[in-house]
């Protein structure tokens, strides 16, 4: 149970990243594409992931509650989008608490689907950043995931965690806490103090 309202908290996480993208790029004139954004990046990693692992029908397909959850974020962003938009900050506050649980979702739904770890915690990187890739491409910016900021990092971290601590015994719940903050603390970390990874000249040096 605890999973599905991770999954549930993560879509609207999403949605509320994608409505705040668009909106900062002046598209409050399109309500249409602002709600499109918003499920689009809500959904495009799970659905990679679902499609990958053969999951029929995908999650959103099947249960309703995904939609009410991402229609309920992108409403939310609409009515207080002057208080949210006045925090710059708040797109990357939410695409890293989305982040966060996608990425330990993507990992424990891989691993129950009989992939190898090596292979849950790609997926579950994956999942995470996938929306936020065809966010960033929607709204004409590049995705975050070419730049040098720890991003990706953050997920593959938080999903080795997920993994090493699933292989101690520590209990799941406890476990996909832990993973999640993991994810967050990571990435709000290199973002405060300006961490990136290294850079490589034309040479590759």
């Amino acid at each position: 149970m605890m999973t599905y309202w991770i999954d549930i908290t993560g879509t609207f996480m999403f949605a509320i990243s994608g409505a705040l993208a668009a909106w900062d790029k002046k598209m409050y004139h399109d309500l249409f594409g602002v709600f499109f954004t918003g499920f689009i990046t809500a959904i495009g990693g799970g659905t990679l992931r679902d499609v990958t692992l053969g999951v029929h029908p995908i999650a959103w397909v099947k249960d309703a509650y995904y939609i009410i959850a991402i229609t309920s974020g992108v409403l939310l962003t609409i009515i207080f989008r002057n208080r949210i938009l006045k925090f710059r900050r708040s797109l990357f506050l939410f695409d890293t608490i989305g982040i966060g649980f996608y990425t330990i979702l993507g990992v424990e739904k891989s691993l129950k689907y009989g992939v190898n770890p090596l292979a849950a915690i790609i997926l579950g990187m994956m999942s995470a950043i996938f929306g936020g890739v065809i966010r960033d491409m929607m709204v004409n910016e590049i995705p975050l995931i070419f730049s040098r900021q720890i991003y990706a990092t953050a997920c593959l971290a938080g999903g080795v965690l997920f993994i090493l601590l699933r292989h101690l015994g520590v209990a799941e719940d406890v476990n996909e806490i832990v993973s999640i903050i993991a994810v967050i603390s990571i990435r709000l970390a290199s973002l405060k103090n300006g961490w990136s990874l290294p850079y490589l000249d034309k040479r590759g040096n």
